[in-house]
C-alpha cells in the first residue's frame, strides 16, 4: 500500500507558495512513483519475483478539485489516478496488479492537523450518505484489492466516499 502524502495546507491557488506546491508534488507524486518502482523491481515475474499487488491511496478530491482549499493536493491525487492506470497496464503481464483507493471525507486527524477541526461536520451535507467514513472502511477496500478476491482487478480506482 502506497500511502505517503501531505496536503500542503489549506490555500487558494492564488495564495499557494511555490515551496508548498513543490512539497506536495514531490511527496505525493514522485514519492508514490518511486515507492512503486521499488515494488515493481521486487515483484515483477520478469525480475524473478512472484508478482503481487500495489494499492495507491488517492482521494475523492482528485475528482472534486477541492476548490478554495486543496486544489494543489487534489491535482496531486489526480496524478496518482493516472499513474495507477498507466502502471497497471505497464506491469499486468509481469504478474502485478495496480489499483487505487480513493477515500472521501474520512474521520482522521487530517482536518484538525490542517487547522479545520470542524471540516467534516461542515461538509457532511455534501456526502450522500450524510456521514464521514472511517479509516476501517477505507482499510477494508485496500485489503480487498490486495486479496485474491480481486485477482482480476487492475487499473481501477475504488472510491470509498459515501457517494460523494
Amino acid at each position: 500500500m502506497n500511502n505517503a502524502a501531505v496536503t500542503g495546507g489549506f490555500a487558494r491557488v492564488r495564495d499557494l507558495t511555490a515551496s508548498a506546491l513543490a512539497e506536495v508534488l514531490t511527496i505525493n507524486i514522485a514519492g508514490a512513483m518511486l515507492c512503486a518502482r521499488e515494488s515493481v523491481r521486487r515483484m515483477s515475474t520478469n525480475s524473478g519475483g512472484t508478482g503481487g499487488s500495489i494499492v495507491n491511496i488517492s482521494s475523492i478530491a482528485a475528482g472534486t478539485g477541492a476548490a478554495g482549499e486543496w486544489v494543489h493536493y487534489a491535482a496531486s491525487k489526480g496524478a496518482i489516478n493516472s499513474f495507477t492506470v498507466g502502471l497497471a497496464r505497464e506491469v499486468a503481464t509481469e504478474g502485478i496488479r495496480v489499483n487505487a483507493v480513493s477515500p472521501g471525507l474520512i474521520e482522521t486527524g487530517l482536518h484538525a492537523a490542517n487547522g479545520a477541526p470542524d471540516r467534516l461536520q461542515r461538509l457532511e451535507s455534501s456526502i450522500p450518505m450524510r456521514r464521514p467514513g472511517t479509516a476501517t472502511e477505507v482499510a477494508e477496500g485496500v485489503l480487498w484489492l490486495l486479496s485474491p478476491a480481486a485477482s482480476y482487478v487492475t487499473g481501477s480506482i475504488l472510491e470509498i466516499g459515501g457517494g460523494r
